[in-house]
C-alpha cells in the first residue's frame, strides 16, 4: 500500500500548475482543495473520498482524472482542453 504522505504528494502533483492540498485522516477519507490562480481561497473541494482502492498509479492517475473533469465542468479553468491534456 501507498504510504498517505506518498498519495498525498502524487495527488498535488497532479494538479500543477494550479495549487492542491490534499489531506487524508485518520480513517482513511481524503479531503482535495484546488485553488485558482487568482483566488486566496479553494474553488473546489472534494471531501469524503476513499482512499483503501487507490492501490495503484492507474487508480491514482484515474481519481486526479475525474477530479480534473468535474473542475473543469464547473468552469473553474480558462484552458480546459491544454490542462486535461497534462493529467
Amino acid at each position: 500500500m501507498i504510504s498517505s504522505l506518498e498519495l498525498r504528494h502524487i495527488i498535488e502533483s497532479g494538479f500543477l500548475p494550479l495549487k492542491c492540498i490534499c489531506s487524508i485522516d485518520p480513517e482513511g477519507r481524503m479531503t482535495v482543495c484546488l485553488y485558482q490562480p487568482q483566488k486566496g481561497h479553494a474553488a473546489f473541494i472534494a471531501e469524503g473520498l476513499t482512499t483503501e482502492h487507490l492501490t495503484s498509479s492507474r487508480a491514482i492517475a484515474a481519481l486526479v482524472g475525474e477530479l480534473k473533469q468535474e473542475f473543469v465542468r464547473k468552469g473553474f479553468v480558462a484552458e480546459p482542453q491544454q490542462w486535461l491534456l497534462r493529467g
